[in-house]
């Protein structure tokens, strides 16, 4: 399930070094804008306690736990909607993203440039904000002119898409992002192959310094007053400390570093966590002696679409699912276990598989 997260924000924000940390993919971090020019893609693995309690409990040969991409894109200037900077080129790349990673500066550091010569991340929030409703409102213009000429005719179904498309039309005029827009499940139909920049789910990752990165400050208070009404994530992260943690080598050395700052989990981990989220994901588990491995699958997948995603035959060939809950695994200590306690259920095509599902399919091709 090939889904990405575009890391996006202003020159000089603290974009390439985070993604540093998420990945092992080194993309070139300097002290000036336009230095990450061709997207950089990593592959991330994502932090779940869950793989850990079931690898003691079943002594897997192979631990295999789930990923997403993470993409870091060229730094966006103002007028990147009318190409300037490296603005079509930002643009396309984000657009093939299924959610942003928006990295606002939250910190004073007069040895590293600001593009605009400030620290303002609610401004630096609205110059990307207007750059990316801008391009969206061009799109929705370019159907609604379209869409209009069906409606002369006296197409019915014309009529509802000009008027769905004019609600966004007037957010997006109004200053605001096509996300905000309510719409039903049908309406939305109307508007899914536009692929707008601004209806992508959004987490605004605030890079903070030492000091500021256990309690916040006052840029970090400015940017949740802005967001609040986006129905979008904030999270409080040090990038910089994020590298240092990242050069360690043990886990203890870590940990003991987090706890020297007043944390509990490593930035970068809560991120990974969150982007994944933002992605509407969830995990199940398939859990043998050769292999304890986390599967994504879409929130709200039948049994069959999550067999699908280890092979389309498991799918094609679906018969039924044997289906165990990660608590009543661990609490009980193994399959064979569960089976006794009669707490394997047997689930059949309209099951939804929740998060967390431990999952034997029975197929035949």
């Amino acid at each position: 399930m090939a889904l990405k997260c575009g890391i996006v924000g202003l020159p000089n924000v603290g974009k390439s070094t985070l993604f540093n940390c998420l990945s092992n993919a080194k993309a070139q971090s300097a002290n000036f804008p336009f230095c990450t020019i061709e997207p950089n893609v990593g592959v991330i693995t994502v932090p779940d306690e869950r793989l850990n309690e079931l690898e003691k409990l079943v002594k897997p040969e192979k631990v295999q736990p789930t990923t997403i991409e993470i993409v870091d894109i060229a730094g966006l200037v103002k007028g990147a909607s009318k190409g300037e900077g490296l603005g079509n080129k930002f643009l396309a790349n984000i657009r093939e993203t299924d959610a942003i990673i928006h990295v606002l500066r939250c910190f004073d550091d007069g040895n590293v440039v600001h593009v605009d010569g400030s620290v303002d991340p609610v401004r630096d929030k609205e110059i990307i904000d207007t750059e990316l409703q801008l391009k969206d409102l061009e799109t929705v213009q370019k159907k609604l002119d379209g869409v209009k000429r069906k409606v002369q005719t006296g197409d019915k179904s014309a009529v509802k898409e000009n008027e769905v498309l004019q609600r966004y039309a007037d957010a997006l005029n109004q200053g605001k992002s096509a996300r905000t827009v309510e719409v039903t499940k049908e309406e939305a139909v109307f508007v899914k192959d536009l692929h707008l920049l601004t209806n992508k789910p959004v987490l605004y990752v605030c890079n903070v310094d030492e000091g500021s990165v256990a309690t916040g400050n006052e840029y970090v208070e400015k940017v949740k007053a802005a967001v609040k009404d986006e129905n979008a994530e904030v999270l409080v992260i040090g990038a910089q400390i994020e590298a240092d943690i990242a050069e360690l080598e043990t886990f203890d050395e870590r940990q003991e570093f987090l706890q020297d700052l007043g944390l509990s989990d490593a930035g970068v981990s809560k991120l990974i966590k969150m982007a994944y989220k933002l992605l509407n994901l969830e995990t199940y588990f398939t859990a043998g002696v050769k292999e304890v491995r986390a599967w994504t699958i879409k929130h709200g997948m039948t049994a069959p679409q999550a067999a699908g995603v280890i092979h389309t035959d498991f799918e094609k060939g679906f018969i039924r699912a044997e289906v165990i809950k990660y608590n009543d695994f661990i609490s009980l200590g193994s399959e064979a276990a569960v089976k006794e306690a009669g707490k394997m259920a047997v689930e059949g095509k309209e099951y939804i598989v929740q998060d967390g599902d431990i999952m034997h399919f029975r197929f035949n091709v």
